[in-house]
């Protein structure tokens, strides 16, 4: 059994030796993950671990997989994509262009997804999307947008949920064994590394996704996340949670509820924008 003491000491061991900050991580998460590492790389104690974690930089790199397990699926949640489609899309309808970003876009299923969406509501055209994750695995993974025939298969129930109407040969390009997005979906997407913890982003988005990442963190950490995303968004923009994600008490004021079930939440306008809207309404 690995002690929560031993957790964060290696935590802020590869803190200070590779930049990325774990240290607000939940423990729990954490050691599960440690646990997963050693497993699979046969290790008898947390020793080994922390020699190869903090003398070998390519194993730490593909490590990260494993202390961190992404969770995605094509159309996950077929009513937060619906909801999108009918209520948040529309408001962007005279926009010149629309800025999203994917934080903690896994292995690209959701970028996809988002990009579908976009398409069947004719705004692809005007998108520019940003695809982030912390594993550079998993965005090399996203970037080639080749799935295996077996995930697409698991994914086939929330797809006809969303699509009854719709193939997936309509979206993807089969051959024996796995399935390529078509490339009309990649063009619109810029991919690129990044440590959400960080708290860095050098622009504004109209609507931010970041699903199922928050449940490794702590209370704290969350917070801080909350407040740097509602940075990171426009007026009136939107932040789009997991279903496991939830909202802190002390980030609630800082946005309002679009639909809790769904977990989309709509960035509180400033009292200046929000007083020239009115005006614009009742003029």
């Amino acid at each position: 059994m690995i002690s929560e003491e031993e957790v964060k000491a290696l935590m802020l061991a590869m803190k200070k030796r590779y930049g990325l900050d774990f240290t607000n991580y939940e423990v729990k998460s954490l050691n599960r993950g440690i646990t997963r590492l050693m497993t699979k790389h046969k290790m008898k104690g947390m020793i080994d671990l922390w020699g190869k974690i903090l003398k070998d930089d390519d194993f730490f790199t593909s490590s990260i997989d494993d202390l961190l397990v992404n969770l995605t699926e094509l159309f996950r949640n077929p009513d937060a994509w619906a909801m999108i489609r009918d209520e948040i899309l529309p408001t962007f309808s005279k926009a010149n262009e629309i800025d999203i970003w994917h934080a903690g876009c896994s292995t690209g299923e959701e970028i996809y997804t988002m990009a579908i969406v976009l398409e069947e509501s004719n705004m692809l055209f005007k998108s520019n999307m940003l695809a982030t994750d912390l594993s550079q695995t998993a965005l090399d993974k996203a970037k080639k947008g080749v799935y295996s025939k077996a995930a697409l298969k698991n994914y086939l129930r929330p797809f006809l949920k969303f699509f009854p109407d719709k193939s997936l040969e309509d979206y993807f390009e089969f051959n024996d064994t796995n399935a390529n997005i078509k490339k009309r979906y990649t063009r619109k997407v810029t991919y690129k590394r990044h440590n959400l913890v960080e708290l860095k982003m050098d622009k504004k988005f109209d609507m931010i996704f970041c699903r199922n990442v928050m449940i490794y963190f702590d209370s704290e950490l969350k917070s801080r996340i909350l407040n740097f995303l509602n940075n990171c968004l426009k007026d009136g923009g939107y932040l789009v949670l997991g279903y496991y994600d939830t909202m802190p008490n002390e980030s609630i004021d800082i946005f309002d509820v679009h639909n809790n079930s769904t977990r989309i939440y709509k960035k509180r306008l400033t009292p200046i924008r929000e007083r020239y809207e009115q005006e614009s309404v009742n003029s």
